[in-house]
């Protein structure tokens, strides 16, 4: 199992998802309006065994890199991250995540999560570019991202449907150092 820290990232860290992870709280997240809303997973109800699903098809994936955000004072698992899509021949990938323990929320936990997901895709993996959406309401994330060191890389415009009108896609990206 995987487990990614780093000082500089020091009130979290990752671990290689696994199928002890599928837990009550963690369907609950996925059917919380709140946490789901710019989640493609709020299209459908979410139970146990679809997330043990989701876990089992993830994990045999070679292109699909899927960790768990804990908490460094409790082990708490908060929500999730992962880099997948990875395409081999252009050496990129996509990173996406959803903090699902609301009460951790504004911390700048998903910030800590996308640099240490972030190191973990450009030195364990060796991908070139990372890049990510979202929703353009969805400020949080995509300050997140922002203050990771990720730059905007576009809109696209109208891309999504919220609450059945048109929404912005707002894109984000990061580049290896060692590629450029």
């Amino acid at each position: 199992m995987i487990t990614i820290k780093n000082n500089a990232q020091p009130d979290i860290y990752l671990q290689e998802i696994q199928l002890s992870d599928a837990s009550e709280a963690y369907v609950n997240w996925l059917n919380t309006p709140e946490v789901n809303q710019y989640l493609e997973t709020r299209f459908n109800h979410q139970t146990l065994e679809s997330v043990i699903d989701f876990i089992n098809v993830t994990l045999a994936s070679p292109t699909e890199h899927l960790f768990t955000i804990r908490l460094t004072e409790n082990d708490q698992h908060i929500g999730n991250i992962k880099v997948g899509g990875i395409n081999t021949r252009h050496s990129i990938g996509e990173v996406s995540l959803f903090i699902g323990e609301q009460s951790c929320w504004g911390k700048g936990l998903a910030t800590q999560a996308i640099s240490l997901i972030s190191h973990y895709a450009f030195e364990s993996l060796d991908l070139r570019k990372l890049v990510a959406g979202a929703y353009k309401p969805n400020v949080g994330s995509t300050k997140a991202f922002l203050s990771a060191g990720y730059q905007q890389d576009g809109i696209r415009k109208n891309h999504y449907l919220l609450n059945s009108k048109p929404c912005d896609l707002i894109e984000v990206c990061l580049f290896n150092p060692k590629h450029q």
